[in-house]
């Protein structure tokens, strides 16, 4: 399977951003997908999942009520919106797929590229 995450970019404090992760490969509407960053010298960290089907959804604390993830089983792609984005924000995000819905990253077997976010204050 490949994964391909784009939408990545420079913006403000307070600002919104679009990620996208376009799937292939494999029945993208069976699997669990899950979004995670990675900040300049921190661990990879969770930041939301989502249901096969998109009827459940995780977040991570730091993200609660400010990030929204979605997917379009027909497009094979699956999103993740950035609203009132802070500087702490600022890391690579990661989109990756599992068979279990979980914030643990070591359950998501397939991972794609990343994409850059970066938060200016």
């Amino acid at each position: 399977v490949q994964l391909q995450a784009s939408g990545g970019g420079l913006v403000q404090a307070g600002d919104s951003l679009g990620l996208s992760c376009a799937a292939s490969g494999r029945t993208f509407s069976k699997y669990h997908m899950g979004w995670f960053r990675q900040a300049p010298g921190k661990e990879r960290e969770f930041v939301a999942a989502i249901s096969w089907s998109g009827a459940y959804t995780n977040y991570a604390d730091s993200v609660k009520g400010r990030f929204t993830i979605s997917r379009d089983n027909a497009k094979n792609t699956v999103y993740l919106q950035l609203n009132s984005l802070k500087p702490e924000d600022t890391a690579v995000y990661y989109c990756a797929l599992a068979t279990a819905l979980s914030k643990l990253s070591r359950e998501y077997g397939y991972w794609g590229q990343g994409t850059l976010v970066t938060v200016s204050s």
